[in-house]
């Protein structure tokens, strides 16, 4: 990924926030039958080896855990927020006229070695803490426990395990860096207004954390 030195993010905690944060994230993998991209949401475990690790499952009936061997190289990409930026937002095109669109975002690349785990134990306790996770916002979280035990017991026999860890993280965090802080300001002041809340309080963010 093309990342100036400008917009990288280097700290660990960050990316591991973003990609709790943005969950769905996107295995790449290169395995005998080439190129292939799945959506997946991880769940993140920051306290496993150096760099952490992530787990998720795949539908059986999905080739890729077969096109794949244990130790292969992956690549999982997670996006964050994102919106386009108009030069009207920026107080210096109205002075100087020399703004021009652009897209801000945040991303990051998990660089590591796939494992797959096809066995029941590890996808019944992968399950049941995603479920838990997502569920905690739900007036009433639904737990594995409402279905039928034979239910579920049958579809975990339909999805397969993968865990990778993580051999190197790469941030990216596109938030008009480059602008002056004025100019950072009107854009993340027009995305509030926009209801991009998300991206408009990390472009604040950086004008404050800066000043403070």
């Amino acid at each position: 990924m093309y990342n100036p030195e400008h917009f990288a993010e280097h700290d660990t905690q960050v990316l591991w926030q973003l990609m709790g944060r943005y969950p769905l994230g996107t295995l790449v993998t290169h395995g005998e039958n080439g190129l292939d991209a799945n959506h997946l949401p991880f769940e993140c475990d920051a306290e496993e080896g150096t760099l952490g690790c992530l787990r998720g499952h795949v539908a059986r009936a999905n080739p890729v855990w077969q096109d794949v061997r244990n130790g292969d190289d992956v690549l999982v990409v997670f996006r964050g927020a994102d919106a386009y930026i108009s030069p009207n937002w920026y107080p210096s095109k109205h002075a100087f006229h020399k703004q021009v669109p652009t897209w801000n975002y945040e991303a990051v690349h998990a660089h590591g070695q796939i494992v797959v785990h096809d066995n029941e134990r590890f996808v019944r306790g992968l399950v049941a803490r995603l479920t838990r996770a997502h569920e905690a916002g739900q007036p009433v979280p639904w737990k594995m426990s409402d279905s039928p035990r034979e239910h579920i017991d049958m579809l975990l026999t339909l999805i397969v395990g993968i865990e990778i860890n993580i051999s190197r993280l790469v941030g990216k965090r596109k938030l008009s860096q480059n602008k002056d802080a004025g100019d950072r300001l009107g854009a993340g002041n027009a995305l509030m207004q926009n209801g991009c809340t998300a991206l408009g309080q990390a472009m604040l963010d950086t004008v404050h954390n800066t000043s403070s």
